[in-house]
């Protein structure tokens, strides 16, 4: 873990700070890198490094976007799920029981072939389709982690924030919101490094990410052994460089220092 390579008497903070723009910076490097390096293997891969390195790229964008989308979905499923009003909580009921549900590739099935039908006038590119798909069912995942979050915040503290006069708008987002964020993390962080790998079945409709890129590659060239081996260790590369951006923001927010 990069956290572990600076000073001991640096603050959690500073230590943070400095894992985040070191794993950007190896990821800016690694992105901008990887066709050259690749150029280097024999063949297939030395002459389609470009290719191997325009699919990481997609893959990389497809996710941060959907993960983005899924966050703000899943925030705002799990406050209705946590709602008053009874219509919210079923609808955000019925949201996460219906993505959580079904296989993944059957919701970017759907997305592509089928919501065009059901909305006429609806024809989503396939990388925007990729988006929506990814984006509702890791959002569905998320609401869970976040309602979670949100339930395990000790009712006592919102009944002395009101005690104390506070609002329940600044009740919520000074004392229950950053507690409940910080309890969530470890899971929200577990779904998007699982949104990157999952993002791979984005190949079904046509996305030309690196799982698409390696499997058009391997057809062609009728090497498996060689170009899989090669999209499997991209991707334990973004993994791994995703996991360092994440347990350092989970760093961060470790008050209490239980993280080592």
């Amino acid at each position: 873990m990069l956290i572990a390579l600076w000073p001991r008497h640096w603050s959690r903070q500073q230590r943070s700070n400095a894992t985040l723009v070191a794993a950007l910076v190896l990821m800016v490097v690694m992105l901008a890198l990887l066709g050259q390096i690749l150029s280097l293997f024999p063949e297939p891969i030395g002459s389609n490094a470009q290719t191997f390195s325009d699919g990481a790229r997609t893959t990389l964008w497809l996710t941060l976007i959907s993960g983005t989308v899924g966050l703000i979905l899943g925030t705002a499923a799990a406050l209705a799920r946590t709602a008053r009003w009874i219509g919210l909580r079923w609808l955000s009921g019925f949201y996460i029981w219906a993505i959580r549900g079904t296989p993944l590739l059957v919701q970017i099935l759907f997305v592509y072939f089928a919501l065009p039908v059901l909305v006429p006038g609806l024809n989503l590119p396939d990388f925007a389709a990729a988006v929506v798909a990814l984006g509702l069912n890791v959002g569905a995942y998320n609401a869970e982690a976040i309602r979670a979050g949100l339930l395990a915040v000790p009712r006592g503290q919102t009944e002395a924030a009101r005690a104390l006069g506070l609002g329940r708008g600044h009740v919520f987002l000074d004392v229950v919101f950053p507690q409940a964020f910080k309890i969530s993390l470890p899971p929200l962080v577990s779904n998007f490094v699982a949104l990157l790998k999952d993002s791979s079945l984005a190949y079904a409709i046509g996305v030309v990410e690196l799982t698409n890129v390696g499997n058009r590659i391997q057809s062609a060239t009728f090497q498996p052994i060689a170009t899989l081996t090669t999209v499997a260790l991209t991707y334990l590369l973004l993994t791994t460089l995703v996991t360092q951006l994440s347990n350092a923001i989970e760093h961060r927010f470790d008050v209490e220092g239980r993280i080592q």
